[in-house]
């Protein structure tokens, strides 16, 4: 198997009101899906948005209500500013602030917000980990 995540699903009450937030209110850009699936290419990896009740019916079992579920999703800055931007826009777009942005113990800058729908994204900037012309982002080899 090939080291690599090529998908983060998100089960959502309302995929329309998820998906105006990263639209309308992040200006991402639709990828393909529609009716109760969205699809977000992110680089290398795609996001779905994908209603709880359709995917519980794929998987054939009942998904816990709780959106944390140990997860977040998070994005990542090449600055403070541009995390500071961010998380002004996201909280514009209707999401609600959790952790406003500041530094933090591993030398980086960070913050979360939770998007319509209740699940978590972190908003950040990693000094340690560059992010290239295309935004991707690499653990440097040591």
């Amino acid at each position: 198997m090939e080291q690599r995540i090529s998908l983060v699903t998100l089960a959502v009450e309302d995929v329309d009101a998820v998906a105006a937030f990263f639209e309308n209110g992040l200006g991402w850009v639709r990828s393909g899906g529609e009716g109760d699936v969205a699809f977000y290419q992110t680089g290398g990896s795609i996001l779905a948005l994908y209603a709880r009740k359709s995917l519980e019916e794929e998987i054939g079992r009942a998904l816990p209500a709780d959106t944390l579920g140990g997860m977040t999703i998070a994005w990542n800055g090449r600055s403070e500013a541009d995390v500071d931007m961010v998380f002004q826009q996201a909280v514009d777009a209707g999401a609600e602030p959790v952790k406003h942005p500041d530094k933090v113990f591993w030398g980086g800058y960070s913050s979360y917000v939770a998007i319509p729908g209740g699940h978590l994204l972190e908003i950040a900037y990693n000094p340690f980990w560059p992010i290239d012309a295309d935004g991707n982002i690499a653990i440097p080899v040591k």
